[in-house]
């Protein structure tokens, strides 16, 4: 299961990369066909915007299996153990009812939209709202999944949290101190 689960997010960045791939040329084509050619991609406006759309949902997806999020636990870290497990797990379920809300909004704009056709490249509007759907069904799965995880204590009470401290802190921490009241791994000037 746990490699199923990889494929699908392995495919969601490489859906990703594609999407982006796509706006750029969607984008440079355009503006080059414009000032050398006087002409241009009719759709290249809308089929950017839409794969921007659906970079920025897929992205939130991926971010939030990888607990990539921006967040401030400076609070929580302080808790004792059996606070900061309620407390993640009060987030946890406030982030699955927000999710919740966002995929029933979604699906309601693609229900209605599905027979409004987009003015330059005629596709369905559906296509375009969900994306909302496919971010809360991903997004829920992922969510319900750490909460039962936190409130199991499948995770281990020093690894409880929200957010992950990015590769730079990370690398920081993990130089040794040189024995001065300097920064870590900052060189002595000669002489000091």
């Amino acid at each position: 299961m746990s490699r199923l689960i990889d494929a699908y997010f392995y495919f969601l960045k490489c859906l990703i990369a594609l999407f982006l791939l796509g706006m750029v040329i969607l984008v440079f084509g355009n503006v080059a066909l414009r000032y050398l050619f006087n002409s241009g991609i009719i759709v290249s406006e809308e089929l950017s915007r839409w794969l921007f759309v659906w970079l920025i949902f897929l992205g939130s997806c991926v971010a939030m299996r990888e607990h990539g999020h921006l967040g401030v636990d400076m609070l929580v870290k302080r808790l004792p153990p059996t606070a900061k497990r309620a407390c993640v797990a009060f987030t946890q379920l406030a982030m699955l009812y927000i999710t919740y809300l966002i995929t029933i909004g979604s699906w309601k704009e693609v229900l209605i939209n599905w027979d409004v056709v987009a003015p330059a490249s005629g596709l369905s509007l559906g296509y375009f709202y969900s994306s909302g759907v496919v971010f809360g069904v991903t997004t829920g799965l992922v969510l319900a999944t750490d909460l039962y995880r936190t409130l199991s204590g499948a995770i281990p009470d020093d690894r409880l949290g929200l957010v992950r401290e990015s590769e730079e802190i990370e690398t920081l921490h993990s130089i040794p101190a040189e024995g001065n009241d300097r920064h870590p791994g900052t060189p002595q000037r000669a002489g000091s």
